[in-house]
């Protein structure tokens, strides 16, 4: 047979065909194109699986999740991968019945609800939401896009949407600059700040949530993402708000509204509301870094007793540790501490200690043993632990991302529980490193299974510790509620702790960035918040520290605090007429605690903010989008802190409707300003006509006296207002199973009558038995009053010219006739 032999030129022109073909092996560089933004195309597919809808443009793909009837979530996947879904911000949520529904036309798909239409443009996969009568409330301005982070892998994600003239944007946590925060660029990066300035950002806490008002109609996003993320709200260009991050998902949430109460309440759905609060905890609370030794604690306790100044809470700082290990007592400055503990319970106060998370290198301390041996610290990418230099010296850091981690971490408090601490502090948990400011972006995290390196953890760093904390102490407090503060947090830290605004300074600008900064956590979703009263570090004189006790006094929390270079700090530390004046707004506190409490269960059940800005009040009206002084604690008594130094009177705006001056029970017609005296012992406070409020004896702390009847004072209106009453044990979560009562009472009054109704729902009975009710502001002398149907002839006008009289707690109608 003969041999098939190749013609060699054929062969020849073959291989060269060849050589030609790949030649660009020799180089593979060349065929790499630069990295660049990229955008979405234009969508050529919808698939649907139950109420996730899913588009993509043949690379890209979106994903759209009815989550409830207001609220749309829209995830991106830039090659149409989706991250596995997870988020230490949203737990899993109620199922909730929606109806919702996919339409289609020539120009877009439309995904809708009764209450709002996610439009998904089909020319430029642009995506818009409008409301049930079809106003476009956002729309985007740039299709979504993301450009390749070469170093780490993933993806810079960027959303940027229309801006309108008259927009304007509030929320983010605990930025300290104006309320309003149209034309600003913020970043989230937990932050140590000591002493931060004005306009200083990044802080302690990321929050990535916002609201925005625009003709009238609010809606929020929420963008969830933990990396380093930036906002810009026509700030670089007035047409466009932006949002991006350094990695991760672009996954955000349209919250519809189109009241600013609609958008919280339906963020805290998605995040979660604070529990219950122990009602201690909405006391009076004292801390300075430091009291110690042990003798100089018991000082400040009982001259707290002596000057009859109420108090619950008094702080230990880091100096009450052995070499600032946690978990230890120095036993030089503290010999006892069981003891001390013990008898300070006794006169009422409750101890609370701090815990940082760094956790000193020393093979003969137990918890660093423990931690090492079961691998809990958190180590560098090359598997090296990751070391750092806090109060303690050289350290490492628990994983707090780490379920085992955590579980580990709450059983540490079990020799602190049992020496009676009731509540704790977690410090420097942003988390804070001498020298370096934080962790490397390479060390790793457990992140509950789903890996990540610090860029990812970083922001939630905090409140995985303080969730560590909360949970371990609910469980060895078995029925009794845990109290805990902490520094750092992420979106849904609401969940474990209360939160304070970090080290301030004594300053009239402090003050003034305190009660912003309290406000705009309120209706970020941590309404349990508060200021160092005083400021941290520096030094006020008296006439600043009464008006922050003042301010305080209407804070959710309450609590006084210096630095250990500083004068002491007491509400007797500047004598007469500041004492005075400071114990007189410290017994309000503890005279409205039950009002306080009834608005904190508003929140956790309701999710209503605690403190809530005027704007929410009125957001139609343009002005109040730049009013930043007044706020309410819940929706009955309006606080103006006086803010400058030496002011003998301010202007104050109050909400439309009737308020009475809560210190002459003057009537004043709200919609406008009003011009108020502020001399040094009053601040301007005043209370919405038709309310009931509950009121408390004043006690040197929760729980001094039993409370033999509840004073409610109601507040006479010529239309019909709601009052909520709440009760419970006050230091249980007897209320998870319905041992609580919830009063609603209806006020309405006109020129000859008044009725009070009132409407109970819950399991509880309180002790006492009376309602001594005060009736403010009635027109007219009543001749008779019934009550279910008796006549009550023991009615009388006291010196202050209220009427008054008791009646049993049980009563359901009241008539007050002329």
């Amino acid at each position: 047979m003969e041999e098939n032999i190749p013609d060699p030129e054929l062969l020849a022109n073959k291989l060269l065909e060849e050589e030609e073909e790949f030649h660009h092996l020799n180089n593979p560089a060349e065929a790499i194109k630069p990295v660049i933004k990229k955008y979405l195309g234009v969508p050529t597919n919808v698939t649907q699986a139950g109420n996730k809808f899913y588009f993509d443009d043949g690379d890209a793909k979106v994903e759209i999740v009815v989550v409830t009837e207001e609220v749309i979530r829209v995830r991106l996947a830039p090659h149409g991968v989706f991250l596995e879904e997870f988020s230490y911000a949203v737990p899993k949520l109620k199922p909730t019945t929606v109806e919702f529904k996919l339409t289609e036309d020539h120009k877009e798909y439309r995904v809708s609800t009764v209450a709002v239409n996610c439009h998904i443009r089909k020319k430029d996969f642009l995506i818009s939401f409008s409301d049930a009568d079809g106003k476009i409330t956002s729309a985007d301005a740039n299709a979504m896009h993301w450009e390749e982070n070469v170093k780490f892998g993933g993806y810079y994600v960027y959303c940027t949407k229309e801006c309108h003239p008259g927009e304007n944007f509030f929320g983010m946590g605990d930025k300290p600059m104006e309320f309003n925060l149209r034309g600003k660029r913020l970043k989230n990066w937990n932050t140590d700040a000591y002493s931060y300035n004005w306009g200083q950002d990044p802080l302690y806490r990321s929050i990535p949530f916002y609201i925005s008002v625009n003709e009238g109609r609010a809606h929020g996003i929420f963008f969830d993402n933990t990396f380093k993320a930036h906002f810009d709200f026509g700030g670089e260009d007035e047409t466009k708000t932006s949002f991006w991050a350094d990695g991760g998902e672009l996954q955000y949430y349209y919250i519809h509204g189109p009241h600013m109460m609609d958008v919280v309440k339906s963020y805290h759905f998605i995040t979660g509301t604070h529990p219950m609060p122990p009602m201690w905890a909405l006391g009076y609370h004292q801390c300075r870094w430091s009291y110690y030794p042990e003798a100089k604690v018991r000082k400040i306790a009982s001259s707290f007793r002596e000057k009859r100044i109420p108090c619950d809470g008094i702080y230990l700082d880091i100096d009450y540790m052995d070499g600032y290990r946690c978990f230890t007592w120095n036993k030089k400055y503290f010999p006892d501490p069981k003891k001390m503990i013990s008898e300070l319970s006794k006169d009422g106060f409750k101890t609370v200690v701090i815990i940082d998370p760094g956790i000193r290198v020393d093979d003969n301390y137990w918890v660093f043993k423990e931690g090492k041996q079961n691998r809990y610290f958190c180590r560098r990418s090359d598997d090296y632990f990751m070391e750092g230099h806090v109060w303690p010296g050289r350290c490492q850091f628990p994983d707090y991302t780490n379920p085992e981690v955590r579980e580990w971490w709450g059983e540490l408090f079990t020799e602190l529980v049992e020496m009676g601490v009731a509540g704790v502090w977690n410090d420097m948990n942003e988390p804070a490193v001498f020298g370096s400011g934080t962790f490397p972006d390479d060390v790793r995290h457990q992140y509950d299974g789903y890996r990540g390196s610090h860029r990812k953890a970083h922001n939630i760093y905090g409140m995985q510790m303080v969730r560590a904390t909360y949970e371990g102490l609910r469980k060895i407090m078995k029925n009794k509620r845990p109290f805990t503060i902490t520094r750092a947090g992420y979106s849904g830290v609401q969940r474990f702790s209360s939160v304070w605004t970090g080290d301030n300074t004594a300053s009239w600008e402090h003050l003034k960035l305190g009660n912003i900064q309290c406000q705009r956590l309120s209706i970020s979703g941590i309404s349990f918040c508060g200021t160092d009263i005083g400021g941290f570090s520096g030094e006020p004189d008296g006439e600043l520290f009464t008006r922050w006790i003042q301010m305080g006094t209407f804070s959710p929390f309450m609590r006084a605090h210096s630095a250990g270079d500083t004068k002491e700090r007491e509400p007797w530390s500047f004598g007469e007429p500041y004492t005075s004046i400071n114990r007189k707004f410290i017994e309000l506190r503890y005279r409205l605690l039950p009002y306080m409490y009834s608005a904190f269960w508003e929140h956790h059940r309701y999710g209503f903010p605690i403190l809530r800005p005027i704007v929410m009040q009125e957001q139609k009206v343009v002005d109040n989008y730049y009013r930043q002084d007044e706020f309410t604690f819940g929706d009955k008594i309006l606080i103006c802190p006086v803010l400058e130094p030496g002011q003998k009177s301010r202007i104050v705006y109050l909400p439309k409707g009737k308020w009475y001056n809560f210190w002459n029970k003057e009537v004043v017609e709200g919609g406008q300003e009003v011009d108020v005296p502020t001399p040094l012992e009053t601040i301007p406070l005043f209370v919405k006509a038709g309310s009931v409020i509950p009121e408390y004896p004043v006690m040197q702390y929760v729980g001094e006296k039993e409370i033999e009847e509840v004073k409610l004072n109601v507040y006479y209106s010529d239309y019909e207002a709601n009052s909520f009453y709440f009760e419970d044990y006050g230091e249980t979560f007897a209320y998870e199973q319905d041992i609580y009562l919830e009063k609603k009472f209806v006020v309405n009054g006109d020129e000859t009558s008044l009725t009070i109704q009132q409407t109970m729902e819950g399991l509880y009975t309180p002790r006492y038995d009376f309602y001594h009710f005060n009736l403010i502001g009635l027109p007219f002398k009543p001749s008779e009053i019934v009550i279910d149907g008796k006549h009550i002839d023991d009615f009388k006008v006291n010196s202050e010219g209220d009427w008054e009289f008791k009646f049993s707690k049980n009563f359901k109608h009241i008539e007050i006739v002329k």
